[in-house]
């Protein structure tokens, strides 16, 4: 190459240079993570620095969309910062493959569920690799391999061996659009979460997990969360819902039902006039069974069921109930109170019944008007209440018996102790967590490995003989039951206790039980002695960076706790939270609204991709905003981002060819102003992106610096001010700095200009590290005032004399003129800020 030849071709064609990169990084394993288990080999634990970089990984139901871009992108560009500065990265990818998304595509596009999960998962990993990622591939899987999920049903079955999983009759969510049951997380605003239809309430026998086990670690644990945003935290918190009281008996007018009650305020038990029990609870069928009051009670139990918690809980919604004819004793006056149902109180806090004290909660005292029911007051400020509403203050306790004088706190304290004392209630802390449905009347999920025995009972299926393989069956579309019911050679099985026959479980579990422990899987993906290496896993763990949605908040972020709680009581990992940091990026809009099929609004990958390159599209993600923003899509900031890297391809195929150069150091550059100010500029982007993207994640600002970078290192050049020995030698540290800094958002186009620019193998090239001594400014900018008003700013040597400071201040135009008006009375040297000028 002759010296005055360009070094990149003129035009930047991202076409001809993005699958070059993506081939090299392939063939040389660039992104491959030790240690990890491989083909069975376990690798030596190396004791340095690591960094396990994950996101949430897709539901392979179609591909990828700007979201799963934004996402993923985010976490390569953290994955290569923390390998270019000295990290061990593990950065790997699967597919969440089982579950409704995956089964409802298949049932719409009327391909088998494993075939079109199959198709789907080869397009986006096609999609992936086109974008760049720096994945490990050969950690790959997918949740419904045999593979993983026998592991799946092997941890299955320590959790029922250690009783956390429990088959029992209970009130569920039923969707009748999806066939199947849902879990409470599940539920959003009384309806499915997927689909959106209204939820139906139903009581069946299902599976559960007992999350409600560790309620209380899920709470005092978020310790150990290092970086989570308050707001995931202040969310789980929340939907764990810990409340102090005590539980009180109830004795229903049989005397022999007895029906508990938790209650915040046992001291206001003396006013209790009447008993209120949630549509849902699973007493009423009996209470009212052969009475009059039955078709009524009946009636507005299904009413109740069209409502959604939130409309069921309204402040203003008028408060409707069924009487159901019967009562239950008071434990300490006995006194008989009716057992109405209403629909404000709800199953998932609780026990699901309430003992109305209508003089003291606003809904009761609302019910009690609407049903002409009575209103004791038990507690008063001075002695008096309020008479027309419900009276919430602090007080003393009246017509209570021995609780009268008594305040608040000593009261509760007072008939908890009654209470226990006479075998009718204790002091009792509550939570509104209530344990995880898992059962999936749907055939595209993961076998629960039990068979049913007349005889025998629950009998696990034995270690030896998992997986139980999902069967191929061709009527998989749900009907009301599990499709694997009508599987009879499948359900069809001898008992492995008696020998006598019996029938598998035919439901499956719900895919959040797949992607709770995912994580774990990734570090021995083809690991056939068990479900991962403990060694392994404790050496990745906790993961340094997660990045995904908010709205998983509840749903897998807090199933994901649970688990690895569960797995370290059971010796099998020696951590107790999973994911040490967390980011939940905002999401993409267009035209106001979230990106949708229906709507008309997507913009697909692969358009952008084809129009600007996977390098544009990637900048653009990042540069859009805030990464936790919700953020409008922009047709013009795309084009925007191509122009970006057109500027700095013209900036590095302007430079001589040649080796690498080492930064230039002041002295070398003399008292060439723009060359020494270029190079302070670059050592100056060194330092904002480093912390932008290692400490803040704030993409964009680094993006925007690296773009000053290059506008200034361009206009220097058009403008012939870096065409000095020192200007050019500043030019191309600039474009060093550029092209490395660049390299986490945009790779394909930073490794072609960093090998034109002399380099080699860009992702592991050593970050660079500001320099101090160059970070230090030449020179400050002075705000001169006369008269206390702005008149001009002027840039000063950092250590130049007041004296001269004033001199270049009063000879400013603005100041001149000034003075021709008066005479300069006083002249104020702020140093390193300002100079305020008196003139009278």
């Amino acid at each position: 190459m002759s010296a005055n030849e360009p070094i990149l071709p003129e035009r930047y064609d991202p076409a001809q240079i993005e699958g070059r990169w993506q081939a090299v990084w392939q063939e040389r394993s660039a992104f491959h993570a030790e240690p990890v288990s491989r083909d069975g080999q376990t690798p030596e634990l190396p004791d340095e620095d690591k960094a396990y970089v994950a996101e949430m990984l897709p539901y392979p139901s179609g591909e990828i969309h700007m979201g799963h871009v934004k996402n993923y992108t985010m976490g390569d560009a953290l994955a290569h910062f923390r390998r270019r500065n000295g990290a061990r990265v593990f950065h790997p990818m699967g597919y969440d493959a089982f579950g409704l998304p995956a089964e409802n595509a298949a049932i719409r596009t009327g391909v088998h569920p494993a075939i079109s999960t199959r198709e789907n998962i080869a397009r986006i990993r096609e999609q992936l690799k086109g974008l760049g990622f720096a994945i490990d591939w050969d950690t790959e899987l997918s949740t419904a391999d045999p593979g993983y999920y026998r592991w799946t049903q092997w941890l299955f079955l320590r959790f029922w061996e250690k009783g956390l999983a429990e088959r029992r009759d209970a009130s569920v969510n039923w969707c009748p659009e999806d066939q199947t049951v849902l879990a409470n997380e599940q539920v959003v605003d009384g309806r499915c979460d997927r689909c959106g239809s209204e939820i139906e309430p139903r009581q069946l026998t299902q599976w559960f997990l007992r999350i409600t086990d560790y309620a209380q670690d899920l709470l005092d644990e978020m310790d150990l969360l290092e970086d989570w945003p308050e707001r995931v935290l202040t969310m789980q918190r929340n939907w764990i819902g810990r409340s102090e009281g005590a539980r009180v008996v109830f004795i229903a007018d049989d005397d022999e039902t007895e029906i508990p009650v938790f209650t915040t305020r046992p001291d206001t038990l003396f006013g209790a006039t009447f008993f209120l029990l949630a549509p849902e609870h699973p007493l009423i069928d009996d209470l009212v069974d052969g009475r009059p009051e039955a078709a009524a009670v009946a009636e507005y139990v299904r009413a109740s069921g069209r409502l959604d918690a939130l409309e069921r809980g309204a402040p203003d919604k008028p408060k409707t109930g069924a009487f159901t004819g019967r009562y239950v004793t008071n434990p300490v006056n006995g006194e008989q109170l009716p057992i109405w149902v209403a629909d404000y109180v709800l199953m998932d806090y609780g026990t699901g019944a309430v003992m109305a004290v209508p003089a003291h909660d606003q809904r009761d005292f609302e019910f009690a008007a609407a049903h002409d029911l009575p209103v004791r007051q038990v507690i008063g400020s001075d002695g008096e209440g309020a008479a027309d509403e419900a009276w919430a203050g602090e007080g003393t306790l009246i017509n209570s018996g021995f609780l009268d004088g008594l305040d608040i706190p000593a009261a509760k304290e007072a008939i908890t102790a009654h209470l226990a004392r006479e075998g009718m209630g204790e002091t009792a802390i509550d939570y509104r967590l209530r344990d995880w449905l898992i059962s999936r009347q749907r055939y595209w999920g993961a076998p629960i490995p039990i068979i049913h025995c007349p005889d025998c009972g629950e009998v696990p299926v034995a270690d030896e003989d998992l997986p139980v393989v999902l069967p191929d069956i061709d009527d998989y579309v749900p009907q009301g039951q599990s499709p694997l019911a009508a599987a009879e050679d499948w359900v069809n099985v001898e008992c492995p206790m008696c020998g006598e026959p019996a029938r598998r479980e035919t439901d499956t579990m719900d895919t959040f039980v797949d992607s709770s422990w995912y994580l774990f899987r990734y570090t021995a993906p083809r690991y056939t002695e068990g479900p991962f290496e403990r060694d392994i896993v404790d050496y990745w763990f906790p993961i340094d960076q997660y990045i995904g949605g908010v709205e998983h908040a509840v749903l897998h972020l807090l199933y994901a706790r649970f688990f690895t709680k569960v797995l370290n009581d059971l010796d099998l990992v020696g951590f107790r939270e999973p994911f040490a940091r967390l980011f939940t990026q905002g999401m993409i809009y267009r035209d106001g609204a979230k990106m949708s099929k229906s709507r008309g609004n997507v913009v697909a990958p692969d358009d952008i991709v084809s129009r600007f390159g996977a390098d544009t599209l990637r900048l653009y993600v990042l540069f859009m905003g805030p990464a936790a923003d919700d953020i409008e899509w922009n047709d013009q900031g795309v084009e925007g981002q191509r122009r970006f890297l057109d500027r700095a391809w013209r900036l590095v195929s302007g430079q001589p060819a040649g080796p690498l150069v080492e930064r230039p150091g002041l002295d070398q550059l003399g008292d060439d102003v723009a060359a020494r100010g270029l190079v302070r500029k670059a050592e100056a982007t060194i330092a904002k992106v480093s912390e932008d993207v290692g400490e803040r994640f704030s993409f964009h600002t680094a993006i925007a610096a690296l773009q000053e970078l290059v506008n200034l290192a361009t206009k220097g050049t058009s403008e012939g001010v870096l065409g000095t020995p020192e200007g050019v030698v500043a030019s191309r540290y600039a474009s060093q700095v550029t092209t490395s800094l660049l390299f986490p958002f945009a790779p394909h186009v930073a490794c072609e200009m960093w090998e034109a620019l002399g380099g080699e193998d860009l992702w592991r090239h050593a970050w660079p590290e500001a320099d101090a001594d160059h970070l230090v400014s030449e020179s400050v900018t002075i705000a001169v005032q006369v008269n206390g008003k702005l008149r001009g700013t002027f840039e000063a040597a950092t250590d130049a004399s007041d004296a001269a400071i004033e001199a270049e201040a009063l000879e400013l135009p603005k100041v001149v003129a000034a003075r021709a008006e008066g005479e300069v009375r006083k002249v104020i040297v702020v140093p390193g800020r300002l100079v305020n000028i008196v003139i009278a």
